[in-house]
């Protein structure tokens, strides 16, 4: 993907520390948490690609977040068992690049896709009669671009950035490939990439707590004022469904991504936050929305049913 890669040569990423008698089990597991990812987030697209009942504004817009999610663990997990079970931590510099800007592309697009399902709900509660209106298909289909199109344009530059240059270290302070990582082993001037990255960070986290913020307040208010208990409740059901995912993933990348900046964190604590942010939500995603989205739950339990009395 970086054909003009600055520098050739093999990377060293952080060591496991795993003892000889740990290290099947933790291939079998890496291995096992791969496929139980991959096999639910891919169970939401079909049965959401299938179901013409969830053909609605917010189930295509959750339709974008498995896609996001099994980027993100693809870019991690293989690479992660495969060194796991060889004992080799070595990575070429072209293949730790493609790995980070993948890795930031999941995460970004997770973080654009939550804010637009936040903006489906504010208008579905807050604005209920304009809904159809605003959430048309012309539109729904303008959001979708806009969110991968802002992840890529603005993913894109920062790995640029970071190709031109030629690392004279080979020691990545993590057990994966990331932008942070990757500025340390460059000893140039890298004021540019710094003050595209803080822009970035500030723009693609702070803009999306925004939004949730501005929306969850709206709802809160509406549902408070509302005299429907059954609609207050289902709102606020799936409100705080949402708002979980969110702050899981917002909290979690935002603490990985200072604890770089301040030399004293434990590089323990650091690394596994950092690895907890490629677990914790392509794992979850699809349990949390599965089982807490009726309509979806239903959609799945049909979609396994039928499929599994065909095979009989």
């Amino acid at each position: 993907m970086f054909g003009n890669s600055s520098s050739e040569g093999l990377l060293m990423l952080a060591v496991l520390g795993l003892p000889s008698t740990h290290i099947y089990p933790a291939f079998v597991f890496g291995t096992l948490a791969y496929l139980f990812i991959v096999f639910c987030n891919v169970l939401v697209l079909a049965t959401i690609a299938v179901n013409k009942k969830l053909h609605k504004p917010m189930f295509i817009l959750l339709f974008n977040l498995p896609i996001s999610d099994i980027v993100g663990a693809t870019a991690f997990f293989p690479h992660f068992v495969f060194s796991v079970v060889s004992q080799n931590r070595l990575i070429s510099s072209p293949a730790c690049i493609t790995q980070a800007f993948f890795i930031h592309f999941y995460g970004t697009g997770n973080l654009l896709v939550l804010s637009a399902m936040a903006y489906d709900r504010y208008v579905a509660i807050c604005f209920p009669l304009k809904y159809n209106t605003i959430m048309s298909s012309p539109n729904l289909i303008k959001i979708t671009v806009l969110i991968w199109f802002i992840n890529f344009s603005m993913m894109l530059p920062l790995f640029i950035l970071v190709a031109r240059f030629k690392f004279c270290r080979t020691n990545i302070a993590d057990i994966y490939c990331n932008n942070p990582s990757l500025m340390k082993l460059i000893c140039q001037d890298i004021r540019v990439n710094n003050y595209y990255g803080i822009a970035t960070m500030f723009l693609l986290m702070g803009g999306p707590l925004l939004i949730i913020m501005y929306t969850y307040v709206q709802i809160l208010r509406t549902c408070v004022m509302t005299n429907h208990i059954d609609a207050r409740k289902k709102a606020i059901q799936t409100c705080g469904t949402h708002l979980a995912v969110f702050l899981l993933l917002q909290i979690n990348t935002a603490f990985t991504l200072i604890s770089h900046r301040i030399e004293n964190v434990s590089p323990f604590l650091r690394r596994a936050l950092g690895v907890s942010v490629l677990i914790f939500p392509p794992f979850l995603d699809p349990i949390i929305y599965g089982l807490k989205t009726r309509e979806l739950k239903q959609g799945i339990n049909m979609f396994l049913k039928r499929n599994f009395a065909s095979t009989k």
